[in-house]
């Protein structure tokens, strides 16, 4: 009898233990906190928006950032620089390169709960196509040698006059809706009401009013893909950047759109903003007009990299907002040779260069010379401050090794039509902004770009360099035309036709309480939306699920009793 009163007692007491336990685990069960629907985040830019419009928005920046969330394309880039469906579900190629044949989603409604079809994207392709089309040349010169038709409501054909590999990052415009703008001529588009006041598209927000000093959208209730945790979005407009953080101070905003690098330290001091920081695809270089006499030797052209310290100029001019570039091919590319070697900044390695080329400094100024030719030259730059801050440190560098850069500065509107597009210039600094995902080097580069209208402004020609850009453009094969675009660049830096300088980073602060933020590699600012659907600023709280050892400790109090 002792023994049985000692296993019940023994029982017993594991029951009230096990009891007591769940008790405990009861009233301490884990809470954490998710991400809910609603809420407003406000940003602050500059400007005003004229054309809410896919194929008119390519002038205005804030017309870009909003038509990337009123509409959407075939295709889009992905946060990894990669080409994915959007509007397409699916597309097929041919195998002479020629047709592109698209499958369009079936669940797709325009913000008027219209469906989308392949109507929509035939009057697009030929609203671009159209004479009378206001929109950018290059849009407008690639769409016009393409045949676009339908081949039934959700299929649409493309056949190009020669195979052409870029021609899907061309895809990814925004299409508009037939139904509200078939009716309106080409010629008159671009005044239409559509573009301010009623743009409807298909991306995941919707305009729910606009005024003189904001615009405010609202997540779109028909939008195909994942809903948004944000409700609304507005923007509020300002004159200038200065103006951005003083909103912000005002707690009028919670986001600012863009943080020029000499801001960065002032930013960096609100302890409620937070800096988000990204590699855009474009790149800043110095064109060197190559039918000067001076640039027209190698071994001058790579002293002049070589002479340059990029990384003191990235950290002094821009506040560490920059990446030393060694190539024409942007850092954010599938395409861009991570192994190519570089020149060092090393100026004893520049004056080694110039000695062996007969370039020496005889009379004792400080220029070095080579029989009647002096090595100098007139710097050119916009009249920016970081600009030209940039530009008086490539000066000091130089003349460290005996040239002379002679900083000049215009306007940003005489930069194009006066000195780069006639090619009036000895050296220019300049950015090449926004370049397109894919990364086809050929219409700054290739020697038939060097005439008027092209865009190979430094007059570079390399017979196998343009073979290779050739190659590259008739290939579908990603394997092969990156082989290509490698050996292209080893040509380049072997070349130095241009001074690379720097890839420029995007800097973006937004305050903490808006979460779920992250940037990627971005082809423009308006990228930084690319994650807009994980944005949050409500919260709420759940109980996690119980682990499968406290259901086992149910389990065993059940068989216990």
């Amino acid at each position: 009898m002792p023994h049985i009163r000692w296993q019940v007692l023994t029982a017993l007491l594991g029951v009230v233990l096990l009891g007591v336990l769940l008790v405990f685990l009861t009233f301490n069960r884990t809470t954490i906190l998710v991400p809910e629907q609603g809420g407003t985040y406000v940003e602050a830019v500059v400007g005003t928006p004229r054309h809410i419009n896919p194929i008119l928005c390519q002038y205005n920046e804030l017309d870009r950032d909003l038509a990337s969330l009123v509409f959407s394309g075939l295709t889009r880039i992905d946060g990894k620089g990669e080409l994915v469906p959007e509007l397409a579900k699916s597309w097929e190629l041919s195998e002479d390169g020629l047709v592109y044949t698209f499958h369009l989603r079936l669940d797709v409604l325009w913000q008027d709960k219209v469906p989308f079809t392949a109507e929509d994207v035939l009057f697009t392709i030929q609203a671009i196509q159209d004479p009378n089309y206001q929109g950018p040349l290059h849009l407008a010169a690639l769409w016009q040698s393409v045949r676009v038709q339908k081949v039934d409501d959700y299929a649409v054909r493309f056949t190009l006059e020669e195979a052409f590999a870029p021609f899907l990052d061309y895809t990814t415009v925004g299409i508009l809706p037939a139904h509200l703008l078939r009716n309106v001529p080409a010629a008159r588009l671009s005044d239409n009401p559509f573009n301010i006041r009623e743009p409807i598209g298909t991306g995941p927000f919707r305009v729910s009013k606009v005024t003189q000093d904001h615009i405010l959208l609202e997540a779109n209730p028909f939008f195909y893909g994942p809903r948004p945790y944000l409700e609304r979005i507005e923007f509020k407009f300002h004159p200038d950047r200065k103006s951005l953080i003083g909103a912000y101070r005002r707690d009028e905003v919670k986001g600012l759109s863009w943080i020029p690098p000499q801001d960065v330290a002032e930013i960096a001091k609100e302890e409620e903003l937070s800096l988000y920081s990204a590699p855009l695809s474009s790149y800043v270089l110095i064109f060197l007009n190559l039918k000067r006499p001076a640039f027209q030797e190698r071994a001058v052209r790579q002293a002049l990299l070589t002479a340059i310290d990029r990384q003191g100029m990235i950290d002094q001019a821009l506040n560490g907002q920059g990446i030393v570039a060694h190539s024409p091919i942007p850092l954010t590319s599938w395409a861009h040779h991570q192994g190519l070697k570089g020149y060092e900044y090393d100026p004893e390695a520049a004056r080694t260069l110039l000695e062996k080329a007969g370039w020496k400094d005889k009379d004792g100024d400080g220029v070095r010379e080579k029989g009647s030719l002096k090595l100098e030259f007139a710097l050119l730059t916009t009249d920016d401050p970081v600009q030209m801050r940039i530009a008086a440190l490539v000066s000091k560098h130089l003349a460290e090794v005996g040239i002379r850069a002679i900083p000049q500065k215009a306007s940003p509107a005489r930069i194009a039509p006066d000195f780069l597009r006639p090619r009036q210039f000895d050296a220019l600094l300049y950015e090449w902004w926004t370049l397109p995902p894919d990364p086809d080097p050929y219409p700054m580069w290739h020697s038939t770009q060097t005439a008027d209208g092209g865009q190979n402004f430094a007059s570079f020609s390399n017979p196998e360099a343009d073979q290779i850009m050739e190659m590259a453009r008739r290939t579908s094969d990603r394997i092969q035309r990156i082989k290509l675009y490698y050996r292209f660049q080893e040509i380049f830096a072997e070349e130095v036709p241009s001074l690379p300088l720097y890839y420029p980073v995007y800097g973006y602060a937004v305050d903490r309480l808006v979460k779920g933020i992250q940037l990627g590699p971005m082809t423009e600012p308006a990228d930084r939306f690319r994650s807009l659907a994980q944005w949050y600023i409500k919260t709420k709280k759940v109980v996690m699920n119980q682990p499968r050892w406290l259901e086992l400790l149910k389990f065993g109090r059940r068989r216990a009793l």
